[in-house]
């Protein structure tokens, strides 16, 4: 928002959620300096589909609105509201991963391309006219935190390569091709439990797509809950014999001190535990990761 002001656009007002929605939601940004600073209006509300909500959209009196990380489906009314429609960014190249978390997914399925598109939206869930995308690789090294800094940067980029042909009463648009793969389903908390069992590739995938903002992959160890919050892949199989989720030892080493870690047989392969948090909010990393016992013991799927 801030680049678009620094362009001289008029901006009419932020809608963003009311606190109690905010704070359950993952990575939410708070607008609240941003628009002091700006001297625009900001309203917080509780669902954009509220006839409260709907009648501030009209009273708005808005040309176009852009609808960024919005997490409720918007209804017909609030959507045509604004005389040339809403404007989406969906986090994928579509017809590719409609639906929900598609960073999360791209990650968890191993993708190393990803995308964002910015398009017109309509009553059907991430099937609107296209106005522009942008593709950008995933590489093993991304987490789904680098993944949404790069969505974030495509955004400003194709709103800012929009707003001329906008301001000049342009509605640049063309047809989405007919989506051939079903929506992805949301992903909620209980859906970070790891599967010791899949390869070292893919718990390592998991817990890299799985990780802050969002609420983290976890497991069970003697009875206690811990989120793995930063792992590592080891190459090849090294513990040909070892029981998946079994921890084989500490891995030392004096410098860099987040370099140390706990091994974990998976499936096939092994990974190398960086970062966990237990369940009354201790933080384990570095050396004081490496001191744990966990020798010999085994994660499990359940407490």
């Amino acid at each position: 928002m801030a680049a678009l002001l620094d362009e001289g656009v008029s901006v009419a007002a932020v809608i963003t959620l009311d606190e109690p929605r905010l704070a359950a939601r993952s990575g939410t940004v708070e607008y609240d300096d941003l628009c002091r600073r700006y001297n625009v209006p900001l309203f917080k509300v509780r669902h954009i589909n509220d006839a409260e909500s709907v009648e501030l959209l009209r009273r708005l009196d808005l040309d176009v609105a852009f609808v960024i990380g919005w997490s409720q489906i918007i209804g017909p009314e609030a959507l045509h509201a604004p005389r040339m429609g809403m404007i989406g960014a969906h986090a994928a190249l579509l017809p590719h991963n409609r639906g929900s978390a598609p960073v999360n997914w791209a990650i968890l399925r191993g993708e190393t391309e990803g995308g964002n598109t910015l398009l017109w939206l309509s009553e059907k869930v991430d099937e609107g006219e296209i106005i522009d995308q942008t593709a950008f690789a995933i590489t093993e090294y991304d987490t789904c935190a680098t993944v949404y800094e790069k969505v974030a940067q495509s955004n400003r980029d194709m709103i800012l390569r929009l707003l001329p042909k906008l301001m000049a009463g342009q509605r640049i648009a063309r047809p989405q091709p007919h989506p051939d793969e079903p929506l992805l389903p949301r992903r909620r908390p209980n859906d970070g439990l790891i599967d010791w069992t899949r390869s070292s590739r893919e718990v390592y995938d998991f817990i890299r797509a799985l990780t802050r903002p969002y609420p983290g992959a976890f497991s069970w160890l003697d009875g206690a809950k811990y989120w793995i919050w930063d792992a590592a892949v080891l190459p090849g199989d090294p513990y040909p014999t070892a029981s998946p989720g079994q921890t084989l030892g500490a891995m030392i080493h004096p410098l860099p001190a987040h370099a140390c870690g706990q091994v974990v047989a998976c499936g096939a392969g092994a990974i190398l535990i960086l970062e966990a948090e237990s369940s009354d909010g201790s933080l384990l990393k570095g050396r004081r990761l490496c001191e744990v016992d966990w020798k010999e013991k085994t994660w499990s799927h359940e407490q």
